[in-house]
């Protein structure tokens, strides 16, 4: 098929009419093996005059090919793609990259991360010659573009296998000193130099990201860098052309080298700045670091920091960033010397305000109550969030440095428990006794241990958090649940106040607004495992297990399960009347967190980690029930569809639970049924074929339960 052709092809692969398109898909799967057919995607790609439509449907193609073909993973495999094209890809790509718009730029970088991936450094020796030649040109940006991507490949590999990025480092980085040294001496810089800056910071990053080159070891070359980074660290992000829009404003360029600076500057403190984590021979770099930097990134920190207390812009993870590097600080003698004047600063009007419910809080629990709990229970979350980095400032500071700052800080907390009480309803500081309790809560290990506190403690929840429970602001009553939940497993001298916090836990199940009833199931967990008196939860069980099915309807999130786990293992086999139930509604929010996974396409998606929830919690009930043997006949029918799906590749991410609901279902059972029966040979086939890593012994003995009967 000839280049134009092929575009005509591209262009009818577009179209509305679904016989058209799939007559033009049929083409190009027909001829995707002929020669040249890789070249001429290429060419379609980068030929400007070309319709965008069309080298956007011909980069993707591309794309999906080298993905797919280039590197066959199968060593006994002949690749699809000949010699001669390969080289004409690799020549080719390297010239169009800084040409194609963004767009398309983006598919050429998968390309290029495959090619690299596969081929450099033995099957393509002359690329860092071409970047190391090219870096001299004047226009820079397509061979940062690569380097950020050559660099990459060595950013998690172990020490033997990182050697070609020490020669990478030897042949590129004065360059790039030179070339971010010149972008840094501009005084009214572009949008496009923060591009070029981004690039260099993110090839720094990999560079160093687990070992320091040899190169850099040089007082004079690393001394160079940092006062360039500190430049920038230093330098106020450009007030115009700022977007608006905060989702745009904290991806804008240079909000991003300020991020990536903050980034690296922390990387090298925490890793190679910290005497106690050196071995001898890297001791030497990180009492330099801690003597020429440390206290200078520290005071850059601070100030930056500052912005937020006068009311200005800083993205949350650049916030978040500089929150780690002070907790990282606190243990640190010298550091915390410079850290103390301003201490109290840092600590009532930037850490404090950051822990108290915000605007945006208030603005996403209204209008996305899903969203608003997602985030608040997501660990991807709080690499980002300045409210979780805040509140691990203060853990660390009172864990390490409590002599000195414990009881002003809880005497601040206690001012606002005051001020709260003594003001009218309208005027009563509601966010700032989300914060307080906040504290308290993350303060809860401290507080426990520590006199005269952990005498008070139940006096301070029974005053300052229980009337919380009936608060008419929403974010209260989810945080005094919380705070509840924390502190569940004290000692109450008084039981009623234990049966209180538990029964306005439960209530809270019920409550109207989404992330209470959330808070409140996570807390009910805490005092399922506090409970000494089972007597408490016994008539109300039937109650919370409707509760739960209700919210699992609503939430796909593991930690309910976990509550869930935990009130079967307390009750055992008194969970007997439930236990099909249980399975069904388990059974039913299982297909639904996987179609939504599925649906996704991401493995990290909640709903599949809640999948994997739902089947411990399904083998929870099945061990519970363990000595009653005939429930697990009706509980069957339930668990054939799942166990039938699941024991092929389908169900990879999720076989192991699975394997362990299938050794209950024929161990403990009266006898295996046909159907039991039908699983063996899916069994067999996925033991033969790919999953030998599910079968440890103890599922292997279980399972021997089919031959034994």
């Amino acid at each position: 098929m000839d280049l134009h052709s092929l575009a005509v092809v591209l262009q009818a692969a577009l179209s509305p009419n679904p016989d058209e398109r799939k007559a033009a898909e049929d083409s190009l799967n027909q001829y995707q093996y002929t020669p040249q057919h890789l070249v001429r995607l290429l060419q379609i790609t980068v030929d400007g005059n070309c319709d965008m439509a069309v080298r956007q449907a011909a980069s993707i193609h591309f794309k999906n090919f080298i993905a797919k073909n280039w590197s066959p993973h199968d060593p006994q495999e002949l690749s699809k793609i000949l010699p001669s094209e390969k080289d004409l890809v690799r020549q080719n790509i390297l010239v169009f990259i800084a040409q194609v718009p963004p767009l398309l730029r983006a598919q050429l970088g998968e390309c290029l991360k495959t090619i690299i991936h596969s081929d450099y450094p033995e099957q393509w020796p002359s690329l860092l010659q071409w970047v190391k030649h090219s870096l001299q040109d004047q226009q820079v940006y397509g061979v940062l573009f690569v380097l950020r991507i050559l660099s990459r490949k060595y950013e998690f590999k172990s020490d033997d296998e990182r050697t070609p990025v020490y020669l990478i480092v030897e042949e590129t980085f004065p360059h790039l000193l030179s070339i971010f040294n010149g972008l840094v001496q501009i005084v009214h810089p572009s949008l496009e130099v923060a591009d070029l800056m981004k690039l260099i910071c993110k090839i720094f990053w990999s560079s160093i990201y687990l070992e320091i080159p040899k190169q850099l070891f040089d007082p004079n070359v690393f001394n160079a860098w940092m006062v360039l980074f500190l430049n920038v660290l230093e330098r106020p992000v450009p007030l115009e052309g700022q977007p608006v829009d905060p989702e745009l404003r904290k991806s804008w360029g240079w909000w991003k080298v300020k991020k990536w600076t903050v980034h690296i500057l922390n990387r090298l403190y925490t890793r190679f700045g910290d005497l106690k984590l050196q071995n001898p021979e890297n001791r030497a770099f990180a009492q330099m670091f801690q003597k020429n930097y440390a206290g200078k990134i520290l005071e850059c920190h601070l100030n930056l920091l500052n912005v937020i207390r006068v009311g200005g812009y800083l993205p949350d993870r650049v916030t978040n960033l500089i929150l780690q590097y002070l907790s990282n600080s606190v243990s640190k003698t010298t550091m915390y010397n410079l850290l103390q004047p301003r201490l109290d600063v840092v600590l009532f009007e930037i850490i404090f305000p950051l822990m108290c419910f915000s605007d945006n809080d208030q603005k996403l629990w209204d209008e996305d109550p899903h969203e608003y709990v997602r985030k608040g229970y997501d660990i991807i979350e709080d690499l980002y969030s300045p409210r979780t980095a805040a509140m691990d400032f203060v853990s660390e500071l009172v864990r390490k440095r409590g002599k000195e700052n414990l009881q002003k800080f809880i005497l601040f907390i206690v001012e606002i428990f005051k001020r709260y009480d003594e003001a009218i309803v309208e005027y009563k500081p509601y966010r700032q006794k989300d914060g307080a309790l906040l504290a308290i809560g993350a303060l809860c290990d401290k507080l426990k241990q520590t006199e005269p506190y952990k005498s008070e403690l139940e006096r301070m929840l029974v005053q300052h958090v229980f009337p919380e429970f009936s608060s008419p602001s929403g974010h209260l009553r989810a945080k005094a649940a919380w705070v509840a939940g924390q502190y569940a497993h004290i000692n109450f001298s008084d039981p009623n106040n234990f049966r209180k916090a538990l029964h306005s836990v439960v209530a809270g199940m019920r409550d109207p607004e989404l992330p209470v009833r959330v808070d409140s199931v996570f807390a009910l967990r805490s005092f399922v495992e506090a409970c000494k008196d089972l007597s408490e939860i016994r008539p109300i069980l039937p109650q919370l297990l409707d509760e739960f099915f209700k919210l699992m309807n609503e939430v796909e999130n593991e930690d309910l399960v976990f509550t869930l786990e935990t009130i079967v293992d307390k009750f055992g086999e008194e969970m007997a009347p439930y236990a099909l139930g249980l399975c069904q509604n388990l059974a039913a929010a299982f297909w639904k967190c996987m179609n939504t996974a599925e649906a996704e396409d991401d493995s990290e998606d909640p709903g599949a980690l809640a999948a994997v929830g739902c089947l411990r919690a399904i083998s929870t009930i099945l061990e519970s029930v363990s000595r009653l043997p005939n429930l697990f006949v009706h509980i069957e029918p339930t668990m054939l569809p799942i166990m039938r799906r699941m024991l092929t590749t389908d169900g990879q991410e999720v076989f192991e639970e699975v394997l362990e609901i299938v050794s209950y279902m024929t161990f403990f059972s009266p006898t295996i049924s046909p159907d039991m029966w039908s699983l063996w040979p899916l069994m067999m086939e996925a033991l033969a074929d790919w999953a030998i890593d599910f079968f440890p012994s103890t599922y292997m003995y279980r399972t021997s339960s089919f031959q034994s009967q």
